[in-house]
């Protein structure tokens, strides 16, 4: 984290490097499919990160705001990585909220197994009244 990392830098790299993807593709795929949001608003992967800017990224069933703290361009250990962020603490109750809520059932849908005829026909008439 010398000033030449901090000079200039892609976020798909910085996404990479804080450890948020396992590789800067993966990172650049989720960019450009619109999980990851500067300031409110879809951006591309080439966009310039800077101290201080809130990042949304969902991946999953997660969805995290991060604020940038530091930039690197070099991957490395994740305590390292982690000095790079700082997660909000609303971001932090909703993760642990939906975590909760996932560990006691309550947002899966349960259903006695594949549709019978019925359901099927029920279905296919639904999907063509669209």
């Amino acid at each position: 984290m010398n000033e030449k990392d901090d000079e200039k830098i892609r976020l798909d790299k910085w996404l990479w490097a804080a450890r948020f993807y396992k590789t800067r593709a993966l990172a650049k795929e989720a960019i450009e499919g619109g999980k990851v949001h500067c300031r409110g608003e879809r951006c591309k992967p080439s966009k310039e990160p800077r101290i201080g800017d809130e990042l949304t990224i969902r991946g999953g069933f997660d969805e995290r705001t991060v604020v940038i703290r530091a930039l690197s361009a070099v991957r490395r250990g994740a305590p390292e990585a982690q000095r790079l962020y700082e997660e909000t603490a609303e971001s932090q109750a909703r993760r642990e909220e939906a975590t909760a809520l996932r560990k006691a059932g309550a947002l899966g849908l349960e259903t006695s197994g594949r549709p019978n005829k019925k359901q099927r026909r029920q279905l296919f008439q639904f999907r063509e009244e669209r």
